[in-house]
């Protein structure tokens, strides 16, 4: 398995891979990605920030999830909890694996791949932080397997409410 950043030419792959999650929200009834988004004006503006990152497996695209080291707006105002951290933090966002591989261990790849990203990132990170729909159970498992914490509740832009998770870091 290799982890690298998205290209153009990898678009199609991934959208078929969001559109697959997609298909699994709307059948599970979880109210998340279900408003064309993410869409591929997201992931192409990912793309132009070097933050859209795809998993490979023998040379097949097999999952996507964006990294950043930008401020994340949405993450100023915490409700019923608090961050652990103060300081900066690297943020995973848009995981999304092929159906085929679910349950193979590739999420914990993502989380472990973002930790070191995050300790190598000048200047050194030492939290990671992501969100999820409150019925989003694989996503949240995923966290606290990985040993994220749950923090408390954090809005998105349209309203949507998130279960907000961090993990400190290391070195």
């Amino acid at each position: 398995m290799e982890i690298r950043l998205a290209q153009k030419s990898d678009l199609s792959r991934i959208m078929e891979i969001i559109h697959q999650a997609q298909e699994y929200f709307r059948g599970a009834g979880i109210d998340q990605w279900q408003n064309n988004y993410p869409n591929e004006e997201a992931i192409l503006a990912d793309m132009e920030l070097e933050e859209s990152y795809v998993l490979e497996d023998e040379g097949q695209v097999v999952g996507t999830f964006m990294c950043s080291f930008r401020e994340e707006p949405t993450y100023e105002k915490i409700y019923d909890g608090a961050w652990l951290t103060d300081g900066p933090s690297g943020v995973i966002h848009r995981v999304a694996m092929d159906n085929r591989v679910k349950g193979k261990g590739y999420g914990g790849a993502v989380v472990e791949f973002m930790a070191k990203r995050c300790l190598n990132h000048e200047p050194t990170v030492y939290s990671l932080r992501g969100d999820t729909h409150e019925d989003n159970l694989s996503m949240q498992r995923l966290f606290i397997k990985n040993g994220y914490r749950h923090c408390g509740t954090i809005y998105l832009a349209d309203g949507a409410k998130r279960l907000a998770f961090e993990k400190v870091l290391h070195s």
